[in-house]
């Protein structure tokens, strides 16, 4: 694990016990600080006093003296008590990234990247690893994806972390200094906690406000606001733009080649790693093999299966309309399947790609509403449930088709994450291709 002289002798407290919070509470103990822990649920309880936190309510407690409370990223920190307790004892709200970023001083010789932006996320930080990988640099993924960083081995010398960043891990971010700084697109999402877009987007950028003037940027949006946002920020002298034009930094490679990065959504994050790599001194020529043997995602227009000439692709993990509409750009003639718990009452960033879409299958909670949007531009089941959805669609599908799960939508309706869902689509798709009926 991550540990650091910084964090001894000094008092923290801790709310949220799951996988970040647990590996939070045994890093600063093992640095030498007191741990105050608390979660609602016993068992988590528990688990922190094992690994000898001491277990208190910091909501509750006086938290005068202590260096910074720990929140886990899903505690709303708009709204939740926590933020005025501990801003009335002076106390910082900060995350386990935060706690990385301080503890970084006592590592050996690294680099950080830090990437962002409301969808691509995953794909892009996977594929930086997977490029640093076959280059033989020695790196692992944290953050929003893989392990918790902090419980990590360190890196040796020489080594980058590629981590994951959301808007609400920055936000609990204060001196995180990224070597490359990565901003993939900035659109409306988790307004519940912020007090509208621009102060989203704004969170966003943050992680550029913290990079010192040497460091490098990476901005794969063309939107002229973000990037005049930036331009005020004074970004590090080494600023790569993305531009849509074949005059890129992709021109020269055949995008054919590469399985698992299809659509124009994943042309921008391969453009994205590739500058990463480039500003880490990654060969050109091994910069474009990786390209062509990342093998993807889980729930990230996953290739499942493949029966009678028709494709089953998994993209769970498209929670809105904005992250569904690349999978709809990205194949020809598609049997959608869609819905869950609906983020929106539109689907406006998926009309332009409507026409690759033979026909729909809403499920779920939105799966009326879905329908009732779609009915004016394509045959739409009603299907309900995923299983029904799958059994429809397979039916229906010709040669050629897709079958696509990418649901627009949250899945806490029927699922208990996105994860659950897509792994359901790939036994019902497996089950197909095996004929047997899902």
């Amino acid at each position: 694990m991550i540990v650091s002289p910084a964090f001894a002798g000094k008092t923290y407290a801790v709310l949220g016990l799951a996988r970040s919070g647990l590996a939070t509470v045994r890093s600063l103990i093992a640095s030498g600080a007191r741990v105050l822990a608390w979660d609602d649920r016993e068992a988590a309880r528990a688990d922190a006093a094992a690994l000898g936190a001491e277990i208190a309510d910091p909501q509750v407690n006086d938290l005068t003296g202590f260096a910074g409370v720990a929140v886990s990223p899903g505690v709303p920190i708009n709204r939740h008590p926590i933020a005025k307790h501990a801003r009335a004892a002076g106390v910082p709200l900060i995350g386990d990234i935060e706690l990385f970023a301080q503890a970084r001083s006592g590592l050996p010789p690294h680099k950080v990247v830090g990437i962002t932006g409301t969808n691509g996320k995953s794909t892009t930080t996977a594929l930086v690893h997977h490029i640093l990988q076959v280059a033989g640099v020695p790196s692992l993924m944290g953050g929003n994806i893989g392990l918790p960083i902090l419980s990590r081995d360190p890196l040796p010398a020489g080594g980058v972390y590629v981590l994951e960043l959301s808007s609400y891990q920055i936000d609990l971010m204060n001196s995180l200094d990224c070597d490359v700084a990565v901003l993939l697109n900035v659109t409306p999402d988790h307004l519940d906690r912020y007090d509208g877009f621009a102060s989203y987007r704004a969170s966003k950028l943050r992680l550029f406000a913290m990079q010192s003037g040497r460091h490098a940027g990476v901005v794969a949006t063309a939107d002229e606001t973000v990037r005049n946002l930036l331009a005020a920020l004074k970004v590090g002298p080494r600023t790569w733009r993305f531009d849509k034009s074949e005059g890129g930094a992709l021109a020269h490679t055949a995008r054919h080649d590469w399985p698992a990065l299809q659509g124009p959504h994943n042309w921008q994050n391969a453009w994205a790693a590739y500058c990463v790599a480039a500003e880490l001194g990654v060969a050109k020529n091994v910069r474009d093999a990786a390209l062509c043997t990342y093998p993807g995602l889980p729930h990230r227009m996953e290739r499942v299966a493949e029966a009678g000439g028709v494709l089953f692709v998994n993209d769970s993990k498209a929670t809105n309309a904005d992250s569904a509409a690349p999978a709809l750009a990205a194949y020809p003639a598609i049997r959608w399947i869609l819905g869950g718990q609906a983020k929106s009452a539109d689907l406006d960033a998926c009309t332009r790609n409507f026409s690759h879409v033979r026909s729909a299958y809403t499920i779920g909670e939105a799966g009326p509403m879905l329908a009732d949007l779609l009915r004016p531009h394509m045959p739409v089941t009603e299907a309900g449930t995923l299983d029904a959805a799958v059994a429809q669609a397979a039916q229906d599908a010709a040669v050629g088709d897709t079958v696509l799960l990418s649901p627009a939508c949250a899945s806490f309706d029927q699922f208990r994450d996105f994860e659950h869902r897509g792994d359901t689509f790939r036994e019902l798709a497996q089950a197909v291709a095996k004929g047997d009926r899902p």
